[in-house]
């Protein structure tokens, strides 16, 4: 245990510098958005506040931590400061761009919801969200970001506006939500994230994303980018077979022999390797960019289609210069659980490398974990646009100094065999203990807040009841 504890060590030591540089680095990317030299300071403690240990993480826990006499401070950035935070967005993600330059990237998209309480928070209704298991009264917003081998790192983010909400004026007025922001559907927020990621220098081959991306409206402009994709399809979804014969997915994947499933690692669990066994049919791409077609576009519903397919298809249903596309197909070794996945690649590609990318696509719901575990991703507890998108901003900042210090400690150096590589949990542990500054607990300090939220909370039990009286008046 000595030499395991002299490596820890080592890497504490190494992981200790590489976060000062770090977190230089995306601080002073950001400077030149902010207009005041005070919002600038506001927003380092706020970022190092996300990562402190704290049972939860909003402008009150979090002023608390820092030492404020009150959130007001942490409420004004979000809100009203003088600060650009789109443009603090694309630096941020400029700097990404040069940590992941010469890497395989995958580009993801997902998305994740929030529990609200009330429809006056920005975004909010009845919706469906995995994170909250159906359908409930929840912020949703769609995510990107960048994986590789080795690395996730979120890029972009955008809050979903349902069609009611888009359209409510009084609301969208109340919550700030800009004029030039409109109702867009996942997909098309998903496409417009992915279209400025490549802009900012983000150099990827593929993008991947669930059953919600699988439109073609989403494929045909992802293959305008020159990116190959790994869609999820539902079971039940059609494709166009090499002869011509528009079948659904499950019902094609029958002419698979048992012989051609070939089984691959897909990864390691706590219980051993994930193995799965896998299978690719041809198909014919029927999203070619620019292509006259007269059918409907929903694919989702699967409604009888005309289609005007490429002439030049070969038997194996891709067309002269039209890449390979091909359906593959996962089934679980025990259960037989079948999944499907739609696939397109530029060139020739292989299963193994599909498969590759199909694995990859799974690493954003780590993400995930890692946002609302460790960085406050879901909990700011903000109403208003500007809040919203400024705390989730914030919270992929800190996620990303993380990410970057995480890659500068694998890259410095090397654990000895019985130790698994420092994870993103590990670091903070040790962050926490010897970088980042340990919560403000002295008596007066604590308080005085539990004052002030005492006497917060009394205002506002008053403030409702008279309004509730006002309401109740004939």
């Amino acid at each position: 245990m000595t030499t395991y504890r002299d490596a820890v060590a080592v890497e504490a030591t190494v992981a200790e510098k590489a976060w000062g540089e770090a977190f230089g680095r995306a601080m002073s990317v950001v400077a030149g958005c902010f207009v005041r030299r005070e919002a600038r300071a506001t927003a380092a403690e706020l970022v190092t506040g996300l990562l402190l240990e704290v049972d939860t993480r909003n402008c009150w826990t979090l002023g608390q931590a820092l030492g404020h006499p009150g959130p007001h401070r942490l409420q004004h950035l979000l809100s009203r400061a003088r600060f650009d935070h789109d443009l603090a967005r694309r630096e941020i993600a400029g700097l990404l761009a040069g940590e992941l330059a010469g890497q395989e990237v995958v580009l993801v998209v997902d998305e994740t919801g929030d529990a609200k309480s009330s429809t006056d928070c920005v975004g909010a209704g009845r919706q469906y969200s995995g994170a909250i298991g159906g359908v409930g009264l929840c912020q949703v917003a769609v995510h990107l970001a960048a994986v590789t081998s080795t690395t996730k790192m979120i890029l972009d983010r955008a809050l979903y506006l349902p069609a009611d909400w888009a359209a409510d004026e009084e609301r969208r007025q109340m919550a700030g939500v800009p004029e030039h922001v409109t109702f867009a559907t996942k997909p098309q927020q998903a496409l417009a994230m992915v279209t400025d990621a490549l802009a900012t220098g983000i150099e990827a081959r593929w993008f991947a994303g669930d059953e919600v991306y699988c439109g073609r409206e989403l494929r045909r402009g992802i293959r305008a980018l020159d990116l190959g994709y790994v869609v999820g399809i539902p079971a039940s979804y059609q494709v166009t077979d090499g002869a011509g014969h528009r079948r659904e997915a499950r019902k094609l994947v029958n002419r698979v022999r048992p012989g051609q499933w070939m089984r691959r690692q897909t990864g390691h669990g706590t219980k051993g390797t994930r193995e799965y066994d896998w299978a690719w049919l041809d198909v014919r791409p029927d999203d070619t960019p620019d292509e006259n077609e007269n059918e409907n576009e929903n694919e989702n519903e699967n409604e009888n289609e005309n289609e005007n397919e490429n002439e030049n298809e070969n038997e194996n249903g891709a067309g002269a210069g039209a890449g390979t596309s091909v359906l593959v197909a996962r089934r679980h070794r025990y259960t037989g659980e079948v999944s499907f996945f739609r696939c397109w690649a530029p060139g020739d590609v292989s299963l193994a490398t599909l498969v590759e990318v199909i694995c990859r696509r799974w690493r954003i719901e780590e993400a995930f974990q890692l946002g609302k575990g460790f960085t406050g991703l879901d909990q700011g507890q903000v109403t208003c646009w500007n809040s919203w998108m400024r705390w989730s901003l914030f919270s992929l900042i800190a996620a990303a100094v993380l990410a970057l210090t995480t890659a500068a400690v694998h890259e410095d150096s090397e654990p000895p065999p019985g130790l698994v590589p420092l994870t993103c949990p590990e670091l903070i542990r040790l962050l926490r203990a010897l970088v980042l500054p340990p919560p403000a607990r002295d008596r007066d300090h604590v308080l005085h807040w539990i004052a002030w939220r005492r006497h917060h909370q009394a205002v506002a039990t008053t403030r409702h009841q008279q309004r509730h009286h006002r309401h109740d008046q004939p």
